[in-house]
């Protein structure tokens, strides 16, 4: 279904990233992800979509995210309250967020919707029957807002069940432009020039790569990319789904070639050590701090990276500039993520919820506060407050039905979204020790083996 050819089309619409963020960000002057009052506002004024009146009814929606992230979810369920009278509650969830949405359910007080990170663990709220099939107002929303592969992700045997409102470009690596500058380093394009950059920014006096290690899913995506662009599409869908073993030889080959990296713990910020101490945000901050001397000059990960920017000083398209992961195959890959509402109750109010969310209005008010993309096709992208963060958007879209979703996300929980197991678990040890090619797939593939037959 989806094409190598289209992979090469939405790469090479990410290698303008680099160039966008070359010339600093628009002339709105959106560098900290602030919108100017004239970006994605006055336009698409009139409600896109229609909401019923839910006065007095109460509505609690769990998710794992905090800090900004939980910040600019809240003005989205503000204004879902506006327009409809009801009254919101977050909940803060932990990863596994099935587990966490067990014990509530178990407790006999289950969210009334829930915004689920991982594919897997909405093929397991359907197992175990706790997720509600979208509802007919919802449905016509995805229909008219998002590319049949976005819904796909959503549905499980046929019936819909999430709505993704969140989505990530997974594929860009971030940096300090004056370490860099200071270097003399240039954004790499290939794997082979990201290594010999790595080496001309140590060579300078600072470490050139910060590792969010604590963070086991930040090991899942440099593989994943790693993988993509070396096996290519092809061979990614059929691990993905556990139709290969990870004792393949294209796991071995991707695992050889990220253990360059990880085989030096000179470019590693802190070491493996200290990369398995630093959890993700500080991976982000460490590298925009410091001045010219950061503790690491470049740091991977998705789009929304610029909201960790956001805490420091760094000005995106000036201070911190982004290029496309590096193409270690033919072609740079292209990795998405996403969350996904699902409902657990069968109510109003969690089906008219998920209605909202699935509307350009819901996706505009986040777009607006910056660190979000989202997959609705039928968002204006003025609204992005910068051509970075406008850019990488547009490639999503650009990329329609043929982007590959981040294949940790795709797995059971118990193997590609758990803390100390699994995936995670076992990368986080190839990570210190990664000359230990053959028994890191032994382990990923005994591991994987159990998870897809439970």
């Amino acid at each position: 279904m989806r094409t190598t050819l289209r992979m090469r089309r939405a790469a090479l619409v990410f290698t303008a990233i680099g160039a966008l963020a070359l010339t600093g960000c628009s002339d709105d002057g959106a560098g900290k992800d602030e919108p100017s009052d004239d970006v994605g506002r006055g336009k698409d004024s009139a409600p896109s979509v229609s909401l019923p009146k839910l006065d007095g009814e109460k509505i609690s929606v769990a998710a794992v995210w905090t800090g900004p992230e939980q910040a600019n979810f809240t003005k989205v369920l503000d204004e879902f309250e506006k327009r409809t009278g009801a009254t919101v509650t977050f909940v803060p969830a932990q990863d596994p967020i099935v587990n966490f949405l067990g014990t509530k359910i178990a407790g006999g007080q289950p969210p009334d919707v829930a915004m689920i990170p991982q594919v897997g663990a909405i093929q397991q709220a359907v197992a175990k029957k706790w997720a509600k099939p979208v509802g007919n107002e919802a449905r016509a929303q995805l229909g008219q807002n998002y590319s049949q592969v976005w819904q796909d992700l959503g549905a499980v045997d046929g019936t819909q069940y999430g709505v993704y409102f969140k989505a990530a470009n997974k594929s860009l690596v971030w940096y300090n432009a004056k370490a860099f500058e200071n270097a003399g380093a240039s954004e790499p394009k290939t794997w082979k020039d990201f290594m010999a950059t790595a080496e001309t920014v140590s060579a300078s006096g600072v470490t050139p790569v910060s590792v969010g290690g604590a963070d086991g899913w930040t090991l899942t995506d440099w593989f994943e990319n790693v993988y993509l662009s070396q096996a290519g599409p092809e061979k990614y869908d059929q691990l993905a789904k556990h139709e290969i073993k990870w004792t393949d030889p294209s796991v071995k080959d991707a695992l050889t070639t990220l253990a360059e990296l990880f085989g030096k713990p000179s470019l590693i910020s802190g070491g493996a050590d200290g990369a398995l101490q630093t959890e993700f945000p500080a991976s982000v901050t460490q590298t925009f701090t410091g001045g010219d001397q950061p503790k690491g000059a470049m740091v991977f990960e998705g789009d929304f990276v610029s909201i960790n920017i956001a805490q420091t000083k760094a000005k995106i398209g000036t201070d911190a500039k982004v290029f496309p992961f590096p193409a270690v195959g033919a072609d740079s890959p292209v990795v998405t993520g996403g969350d996904a509402a699902v409902a657990l109750k069968d109510s109003k109010g969690a089906q008219a919820l998920l209605t909202w969310l699935a509307s350009k209005d819901s996706a505009k008010i986040w777009a607006e506060a910056g660190g979000f993309i989202s997959p609705n096709k039928s968002l204006d992208t003025s609204a992005y407050p910068n051509d970075v963060q406008r850019t990488m958007a547009e490639a999503l879209i650009d990329a329609g039905d043929d982007v590959r979703f981040d294949m940790s996300d795709q797995a059971p929980q118990s193997f590609g979204g758990t803390p100390g197991k699994g995936e995670w678990k076992t990368l986080q040890d190839f990570l210190k020790n990664p000359k230990d090619v053959a028994g890191t797939q032994a382990k990923l593939e005994s591991d994987a083996a159990k998870a897809y037959t439970s």
